[in-house]
């Protein structure tokens, strides 16, 4: 069971980096000059030991990019496939993204020529974070290895998800550097519950483009796809 319950990663005004839980009570993430008890492990954060009250520089995703790639999941909302008039799969297309495509959220996206003449497209989507190594879990089982949930952007590089420059493999379009920013909180499960209580929506530039609630839009739950990815070697992160 997690120890915290809206968990967020920062770099202090010194450099360090630190983990701080924010409570029940957020109404969300810190600003910049915000002061937070901190400690520089999720440990030493659920033992309240050796934390100390620093200053929020800026925030980090809430992993780091040890223990990645990245997992991810094609076609996991019901609207998505209706909207492109693609069938329901009947188990989680799974890709992933390097460590070098984390990125932390609000951060600025290095957009090259190259990446802007590809089609440069957004998508919000669910992560959630594993708590340790996982082989061939069951979906009853998968709910003891979430860490937390929080929300990404999938940027991509359309132009080479098309059969014609892809071949069916989208590792590339979608690899670049810092094209997964996630965070900034990092919500227990016993927050999320069943994902009733939240949606994920994507603006852009202030205006909605995407909406999906998780109850009703998900093809596959988080434990499914857990359990499902599980099935050989799952690790951390």
């Amino acid at each position: 069971m997690s120890s915290f319950s809206h968990l967020v990663r920062f770099e202090s005004e010194d450099g360090a980096v630190y983990f701080a839980d924010l409570g029940p009570d957020a109404d969300g993430p810190p600003s910049p000059g915000a002061k937070l008890s901190g400690a520089k492990t999720i440990e030493a954060l659920a033992q309240k030991s050796e934390e100390d009250i620093v200053t929020v520089r800026r925030l980090l995703p809430p992993l780091p990019r040890d223990g990645l790639p990245i997992y991810c999941v094609g076609l996991n909302y019901r609207s998505h496939a209706k909207e492109a008039s693609l069938d329901i799969p009947v188990c989680p297309p799974l890709w992933t993204k390097p460590a070098t495509a984390l990125a932390s959220p609000g951060e600025e996206i290095p957009v090259n020529d190259f990446c802007a003449k590809s089609l440069l497209d957004y998508e919000g989507e669910l992560v959630f974070v594993t708590s340790k190594d996982a082989k061939n879990v069951s979906v009853s089982e998968a709910k003891n290895y979430i860490l937390g949930y929080t929300i990404g952007n999938d940027l991509s590089c359309r132009m080479y998800q098309l059969p014609r420059y892809s071949a069916g493999q989208f590792f590339f379009a979608k690899a670049f550097d810092k094209f997964a920013p996630i965070g900034p909180s990092l919500i227990s499960p016993a927050v999320f519950g069943d994902g009733s209580a939240f949606d994920v929506v994507t603006r852009v530039n202030g205006d909605v483009r995407q909406t999906a609630e998780f109850a009703q839009d998900l093809i596959f739950s988080p434990e499914k796809i857990l359990s499902h990815m599980s099935q050989g070697i799952l690790g951390c992160g």
